[in-house]
Formats: C-alpha cells, sequence, structure tokens
C-alpha cells in the first residue's frame, strides 16, 4: 500500500507542478534533446535552482556556470574530461608520476582480454562518471558478462545531454582499465576535489563514503587554508569532519598549476600511500544546478569566476 501511496503521490505532483513533470520528462524519458541549449539551460535551471537563470548579468557560481556552458567552448575541454586523452595533458604539464597507470584502451567491452588485465584493476568508460565503473579486487570473482553489461550502459550514456555540458558532447566513446589504487593505512580512497579559478585555489571538498553501499556519500568543503566551511551543497557533511591530508599543499600546488589559462575548474587528486595522483578536470560542478545552503555561497564561489570578456 506505502508503494502504491508513493506512485499515487509521484502521478499527482507529475500533474500539477511543471517543473518536478520537466524534470521527469527530460531525465526518465529522454525529452528535450532536441531543445536548443539556452532555452534548456533556462527552463532546467528554474526547475532546479528555483528562479530564473540570469545570462545578462550572471553574479552566482550556477548562474556563471551556465554562461560558461554556453559561450565558454574550447576545443581544449574535451581533451581534458576524456578520462584517456587527460593523461598526456597532465603528464606534460605537472609530470606522468601524477597519473594512475594506464592498462589498456578499448572500443567495446568484447574487445577486453580479461586474461591480460592483473588481478585488480579499476574499468570505466572515458566520458562519463561512474556508470559502467567496475572496481575489481580479486579477479577470480569476476563476472565478466555482468561487467560487459554495465560498460555497455555506461558508454551509452551521453553525459552532454541532460546538463548541455558541451566538453562532454565529442569526446570520442571508448572504454579504459587503470591501475587499482588502495591506500595501505586507511584502505579507503578520499577524493580531494579543489576549485580553482585561473590559477588560484579558493576551496576544496572531500568525498567519502563513496563506496558504502548503507550510506550516502559524505561531501565536506574547506577554504583555502584547510578551514571546515558551513557549507551543504548535493550531500550531507560527514559525521567526522575528515583531517587535512598530508599532501595538501602539494595537491594545492599542482590545482593551481593546472587551473592557469581557465576562468574555472575543479581539479580532483587522490592520496595513495603519500603519493598524490591526478583524478579529473571537471569544468561544471553538479553541472551549476545544485542549490548551496546556505544561499550566500553561491554568491561566493560566483564572485571567484571572472567571466572572459574575449572567447576568442
Amino acid at each position: 500500500m506505502r508503494k502504491m501511496d508513493k506512485y499515487l503521490k509521484a502521478g499527482k505532483k507529475l500533474l500539477i507542478d511543471p517543473d518536478y513533470r520537466f524534470l521527469f520528462m527530460a531525465d526518465k524519458m529522454g525529452r528535450y534533446s532536441r531543445m536548443p541549449d539556452e532555452q534548456y539551460l533556462r527552463r532546467r535551471f528554474k526547475a532546479t535552482i528555483g528562479r530564473e537563470l540570469n545570462l545578462e548579468s550572471p553574479q552566482t557560481y550556477n548562474e556563471k556556470i551556465q554562461w560558461l556552458k554556453l559561450y565558454d567552448r574550447k576545443p581544449l575541454y574535451t581533451e581534458l574530461v576524456d578520462k584517456i586523452e587527460v593523461k598526456k595533458y597532465v603528464a606534460d604539464k605537472i609530470g606522468d608520476e601524477y597519473v594512475i597507470p594506464l592498462l589498456g584502451v578499448w572500443n567495446d567491452p568484447e574487445e577486453i582480454d580479461f586474461t591480460l588485465l592483473p588481478n585488480q584493476f579499476v574499468l570505466k568508460c572515458n566520458h562519463n562518471s561512474g556508470i559502467g565503473m567496475y572496481i575489481c579486487k580479486d579477479k577470480s570473482k569476476l563476472d565478466i558478462d555482468r561487467v560487459k553489461r554495465g560498460l555497455n550502459i555506461g558508454l551509452k550514456e551521453d553525459k552532454y545531454l541532460l546538463g548541455r555540458e558541451w566538453p562532454y558532447k565529442n569526446v570520442k566513446r571508448r572504454i579504459l582499465a587503470e591501475k587499482y589504487m588502495e591506500d595501505n593505512t586507511t584502505h579507503d580512497l578520499k577524493d580531494y576535489k579543489f576549485f580553482a579559478f585561473d590559477g588560484v585555489v579558493k576551496a576544496l571538498f572531500i568525498a567519502t563514503e563513496r563506496q558504502s553501499a548503507n550510506e550516502e556519500t559524505k561531501f565536506d568543503f574547506f577554504d583555502a587554508e584547510f578551514q571546515h566551511l558551513d557549507l551543504i551543497n548535493g550531500h550531507p557533511n560527514a559525521e567526522i569532519t575528515p583531517s587535512c591530508p598530508k599532501m595538501f599543499e602539494e595537491m594545492k600546488r599542482l590545482a593551481e598549476k593546472l587551473s592557469k589559462g581557465f576562468p574555472h575548474v575543479r581539479i580532483d587528486f587522490y592520496e595513495v600511500n603519500g603519493k598524490v595522483y591526478f583524478g579529473e578536470f571537471t569544468f561544471s560542478h553538479w553541472s551549476g544546478l545544485m542549490p548551496f545552503e546556505p544561499e550566500s555561497w553561491d554568491y561566493t564561489f560566483g564572485s571567484w569566476i571572472t567571466l572572459p570578456k574575449s572567447l576568442k
């Protein structure tokens, strides 16, 4: 009965709430794929943030991210969000010792020869954020057919379409295998995600409990001096505030070097057994479609982005 009530409530909301209906049609039914980017983003922004999108004089972080998605479209961004191509770029910029070793690249799951992979590895698609990913800790327990089905689903995901994040639009979709990384002390792999603005780090957050089956992922935000911020954005804080990583200053230095010349980019790192490894570039955190709590942080983060005067 409770399940039926849930469906009835959702059905009623679908009928009377235009914002909920838009998101349902876009996310669940794949509608609006032909809607022009600006029109779509104005509509989606209203549905998720709760007010009209100001593109004429954007002030908040979420508004400026929409502006950048529409008007700052450098071909280099496509290379940098490609999890395969970005490895060479990062190696050239800061050194290949910061790059997680690549074990193989394939166009189709059927091309993968699992006998050639080590006992532990990570498989994922190069163009998305998790769908199809498989973390193998013991190859003897690997369900190859299940892994292939997941990768095929991941390859079909259109990362560009839902948030109109332009850098993902033209990525050639492939599969990669990377070395499995685990910290011997914590047996965990925390993400350290730095918000950088043309070579200056202003904030970061740490993602914890990402691999927990029973707990929601936790996000804790800090300023550039690693002071905890009273801020919620997408996920709650952890019950125990994460401690400052040993390699914090090195990660910050590398983030500033890699972000130079970009109005804004989030750069992710891992700390593994006393070494720093690059994770990924993200030009649109939450696609610029996630409220900040309190809202004042949306304006603070927005003040750190200086929009380009020229896009040549």
